[in-house]
This record gives structure tokens, sequence and C-alpha cells, in this order.
């Protein structure tokens, strides 16, 4: 049995992770040009520029930070270094979690031994993975923390994929959600929604299990929505589809980072273990997959729906206190301009005004650098 080391961390840093699309700029279609942008990019940057699976993605990572907005720093910097390497390749960066109408069935699989492992112990379920997500890490102290973290966040990821979600296409077609990407993700046999799991030493017989019955090759393909992150010391939100822009990026990182401070709090308090059923969050999932952020949630405390701009008002207010410790106050606050202008609102906006999935890319590009 595998012994997983919780790497501890006595604050709540923050990390955040950007999985974006690389597009052809005049075609706007995906591209598989992720070898030469990596040429055209520094050396150095290769252990936060980085390839995925599929060759038209880019993912970038910030450092270990201390306050969202020196996360949102740390992005701009990398992100102005990329779009200086990818403007001479005719290429553009695409923010949504999935493409309006490249088809999957033409990506390339990126050259790496893992990669091809993957699929092909997943066959088509890992060549369908075409799709883009946001990753926020928080520090937290121990495994059993971070496990007990998870249980209690579970019950708001519903509301961050409401306010995230940017993938109402697939295939060329409006496929009637506003994340179509959760529904294909779920298609993963270790994505969705986790289990509930008592403590750390549950968590680690559980992925030994996965491992040592050739479910998994490795730790790396637990996809859940969120997780402990054992080598970085973090519960690791990724229910998120990649919304339109930076500052949207940070709202949402803004409002992890501060569940996860006042929910690690709770547990050192002392509080009563979760009390709502898990068939609700997965009844919230659905509906913030249908709806995103028009959906109605229900409150896993009365019963009763209310819309996403009533939940994330009510947890601004509640959450203020906790961002303003964070120093991310302005960014939580921001939230209230997601709700109206979540990415897959402004897709099937401009999808109806032009009835072309292509402009709908050239726009919101185009939003994007303006």
């Amino acid at each position: 049995m595998s012994m997983l080391q919780f790497t501890r961390n006595d604050t709540p840093t923050i990390g955040v992770e950007i999985e974006l699309q690389l597009v052809d700029a005049d075609s706007m279609a995906l591209a598989n040009r992720i070898e030469d942008v990596l040429a055209a990019l520094p050396a150095e940057m290769s252990d936060v520029i980085k390839p995925e699976l599929m060759q038209s993605y880019l993912e970038i990572n910030t450092g270990v930070c201390n306050t969202v907005s020196e996360a949102g720093e740390d992005l701009k910097q990398k992100l102005q270094m990329v779009e200086s390497a990818i403007d001479p390749l005719g290429l553009k960066l695409f923010w949504a979690g999935s493409h309006p109408f490249s088809s999957w069935r033409d990506q390339k699989i990126t050259v790496d031994d893992r990669y091809h492992r993957l699929v092909d112990l997943m066959q088509d379920v890992a060549r369908r993975l075409v799709t883009f997500g946001l990753h926020v890490h928080v520090g937290v102290e121990t495994g059993d923390k971070a496990v007990n973290v998870c249980d209690r966040m579970m019950k708001y990821l519903p509301l961050l994929l409401s306010l995230s979600s940017n993938s109402p296409f697939w295939e060329g077609r409006n496929t009637g959600l506003h994340s179509n990407r959760s529904k294909v993700m779920e298609g993963l046999p270790t994505a969705g929604l986790p289990h509930r799991m008592r403590n750390w030493s549950e968590y680690v017989w559980l992925i030994d299990h996965l491992e040592n019955t050739g479910f998994i090759n490795s730790i790396r393909e637990i996809w859940w929505d969120i997780r402990p992150h054992h080598n970085f010391g973090t519960v690791e939100v990724r229910v998120c589809d990649m919304p339109p822009n930076l500052e949207q990026v940070l709202s949402v990182a803004a409002l992890v980072q501060c569940l996860v401070v006042a929910i690690s709090a709770e547990i050192d308090q002392g509080t009563f273990q979760s009390d709502y059923h898990p068939m609700m969050v997965q009844q919230n999932k659905w509906r913030a997959t249908r709806f995103g952020a028009d959906a109605s949630l229900v409150s896993t405390g009365d019963y009763q729906q209310r819309t996403v701009t009533e939940v994330t008002d009510g947890l601004i207010q509640q959450l203020l206190p906790v961002a303003l410790e964070l120093k991310c106050a302005d960014e939580l606050s921001s939230l209230h301009s997601v709700v109206q202008n979540a990415g897959a609102k402004q897709q099937l906006r401009i999808f109806e005004e032009t009835g072309s999935r292509t402009e709908v890319v050239r726009q919101m590009i185009a939003a994007n650098q303006g």
C-alpha cells in the first residue's frame, strides 16, 4: 500500500490553472499547434505553460500565490507572453469550456506516454475530452482537513458551475445545455461528483484500491469535481467551465478561496458533519448544467428554490468579512456582474444575433481583447 503524504499549508494559499483553446486566427477552428507554441516560448516556462491531452489545448498555471490579485498578475504576465508568441503563428486564445463547431474527431493526441496510456485505457471516452476548465487550489493544513472541506464544499459546486457555465455548443450544435462540458467529463469513470469520505485514511485506501485493481493508471486520473491534492497540500475545485475572461476567473477564484477558508474555520470551531443528501447536490448540478446562470438552485437548508443571483448575493454578503481578510473583496463583489455575463449566455446571445458559430468564437475573442 502506498503512503500518500499530504503537504501541509499553514496559510490558505491560492493557485489557479486555466485551460485555453488554440484556434486559427482566420477560420476560428481549433488548431493542433501546441508544439509550435511551446517551441516559441522560453524553455524555462515549460513548468507553468503546458500541453494537455489534445494538441489544441494550452494550460497556464500560476505559482503559489497569497491573494487572488497576486494570481491575477501572475496570469496576466504569462498570458501576455503566450499572446506575443502565438500572434506570429496565426493563432488566438479562445476562453470557453468547449468549441462551438470543431469536432473532437479532428483533434490530435499530444505526444506523451501518459496520454497514450490514458487513451488506450479509456478509448473514445478519452478522445472526446476536448473540453476546457478552470481549476482553483486553496491550501489547507492536513489531509483530514482537505477531505472534510471537500465534503462540505460539495453543496456549493453547482453554483460554481452555474457562474462559470460556458459550453453551450458541441459538434456544431446548440446542445440546449449551458455546460455541455460537464456532461462530457462525466463520461469518465472517475469524474463528476466525488464519493463522500470520512478522512484522509479512507481517501488513501480508495486511491490504492483503484490503482492496484488497474482501474486507473495513477492518482492523476481522478478527475472529480473537487478533490484533495496531496502534493500541493490543497483542496482543488475542478467543476468549473473555463470562464470567458480573466476578470471572471478571478471572481470565481475569490469565491472558492473564501468558501474554503470559511468552511475550514467552521471545522476548527467544531460543527456537525454535513447533513444534506448527495442527491440534492446532483439535482442542483443538473440544474446548473442545463440552465447555467439562469438556473434555480434548491437550498440544502430549507429546500426552497432560489435564483443564482439570489444565492450569489447571499454568499457575497456572508463571505465579505472573510474576503476582506483575504484581500479579495473586490473580486468577490464582482460576482454580481458574472451572473448577467456568464460565458454561455454571451455565446448564445451572439449566435441568436448572427446565426454563426464562427462569429461566436470571433466576437468572444474580440471582447476579451477589447
